[in-house]
């Protein structure tokens, strides 16, 4: 199996044309129903479970819960016409506070799924002009239009779900 790549390693290059926003902004409506579909047959004893320091299934979808905050917040400033885009918790201190293995699966599911929504809501409502307006990033140093920023949310879900899938395979032998 190919290792999957840590996220803070990565580089993104943001030259996706604008035409490709209706196709990110699919993807980021589709990724609730993905994890849905990823945990639903998992006890919680298999949701909880931690391969080492690395997070479990469960906690990795709370983290995807607890980022909803930035992703929306970090559109505020792309449309609003700040320069610089809000910084992120590079330590995940939220996750790490939120203890999400105490929480129950449903209850995460469902405020991310609610908070998603939101997201989804108010980037179909935007015109053509504001999709490209832009910001820096302040981690990768580079300027991020809104189109960027969805295409780097739906990169970031898939990373988490990519990392649920050999763990869900491990756990449940």
């Amino acid at each position: 199996m190919i290792p999957e790549y840590a996220w803070f390693e990565r580089t993104f290059t943001f030259d996706l044309p604008v035409w490709m926003f209706p196709n990110i902004v699919e993807r980021l409506r589709g990724t609730p129903a993905r994890l849905e579909e990823l945990v639903e047959s998992l006890d919680a004893r298999v949701l909880t479970r931690r391969d080492g320091e690395e997070w479990s299934i469960q906690e990795n979808a709370g983290h995807l819960w607890d980022l909803e905050s930035l992703w929306l917040g970090r559109l505020d400033d792309l449309l609003s016409n700040q320069d610089v885009l809000r910084t992120a918790d590079l330590n995940n201190r939220k996750t790490y506070d939120a203890d999400h293995n105490t929480n129950t699966i449903g209850k995460i599911l469902s405020a991310f799924r609610r908070e998603r929504t939101e997201l989804v809501r108010r980037l179909d409502e935007l015109s053509e002009a504001q999709v490209q307006q832009t910001a820096l990033h302040p981690r990768l140093q580079q300027p991020m239009r809104v189109l960027d920023h969805a295409f780097f949310v739906a990169e970031h879900d898939d990373h988490h779900l990519a990392q649920n899938t050999p763990l869900k395979r491990k756990c449940s032998r």
